[in-house]
């Protein structure tokens, strides 16, 4: 989703409207949290100015992400409503909003703001449905305890007397003679 500003300047009076279909396969590079990223729906629309494009998106799609507990495929379906600034004029870098984009050259690219918002959106966990209920049983030389197992053995033990302590308690055990 290029568009060179003289093409722009034709949509001036009508606007540009947005109904595409695009692969960001990019944006897994970029966080590799990120398995699989279906085809992205990208509509809106885009009022074209004298140095300055104003966009009103919609990003809809689904990546596919590990499950924080069991690591498994999760569908993470999301769907972004966004208003982008796209200015051209040599005072671009003096806006400080990040929603305002310095155009490089002559050309409007769409693809690494699409990119930044879905990455945006990438959730910090995720959890597939039934993963509370998954027994993790453990493996060699390591086990899996939740915290309420491990509270519960706690509670339950017998408290243990360190070995080299052991002929110390007997001293106290002896009767005076």
């Amino acid at each position: 989703m290029k568009w060179s500003v003289i093409q722009l300047q034709k949509y001036q009076r009508s606007g540009l409207q947005l109904d595409e279909t695009v692969r960001l396969d990019e944006v897994k590079e970029r966080n590799s949290d990120i398995r699989s990223i279906s085809p992205v729906h990208v509509t809106g629309h885009c009022t074209v100015g004298s140095k300055k494009m104003t966009c009103q998106l919609r990003v809809e799609g689904v990546m596919i992400l590990p499950c924080a507990r069991t690591w498994e495929d999760v569908e993470f379906p999301f769907d972004i409503k966004s208003d982008e600034i796209f200015t051209w004029s040599e005072y671009a870098e003096d806006s400080g909003d990040d929603n305002v984009h310095a155009v490089e050259g002559d050309v409007v690219d769409l693809q690494p703001v699409l990119e930044e918002l879905i990455l945006l959106e990438v959730p910090l966990q995720v959890f597939r449905e039934g993963a509370d209920e998954v027994v993790i049983e453990g493996g060699e030389n390591w086990s899996y305890k939740t915290d309420d197992q491990l509270r519960e053995e706690t509670a339950n033990a017998q408290p243990k007397t360190d070995p080299r302590l052991a002929d110390l308690a007997k001293f106290f055990d002896q009767t005076e003679e």
